[in-house]
């Protein structure tokens, strides 16, 4: 399974998603999202399956790139990469490092599950 694994400001509209996500140059089977943040992306996801993320599951995850602001905000390197990873399975890996939408309110990275 390919997942398209966000990270977002509140402030994020759908048109933050979609630049964020033509920027990986994917097409996912779903998305990926912090659980306080599925309100946000509802609007871009149009039918799409949405996993939840719980938050306290974000720090354990190491991610191949490293924000600051996500550090400071979240604990983790790249929300984007870590709740694509978590919504991907175990065994998952990213195909795309995070992008950042053309507004700057959204992140964007791929993970691809093992059975994909």
């Amino acid at each position: 399974m390919v997942i398209a694994g966000f990270g977002c400001r509140a402030e994020a509209t759908a048109e933050s998603f979609r630049s964020a996500l033509a920027a990986t140059g994917m097409r996912p089977d779903a998305l990926a999202v912090p659980a306080d943040r599925v309100a946000v992306i509802a609007p871009f996801a149009e039918g799409m399956a949405v996993h939840s993320i719980a938050a306290d599951l974000l720090q354990d995850i190491d991610t191949p790139t490293r924000s600051t602001v996500s550090m400071t905000a979240r604990g983790v390197g790249s929300v984007a990469e870590a709740v694509a990873l978590a919504a991907a399975g175990p065994g998952a890996r990213i195909v795309v490092t995070r992008v950042i939408s053309s507004d700057r309110m959204a992140t964007c990275a791929i993970a691809q599950g093992p059975e994909s």
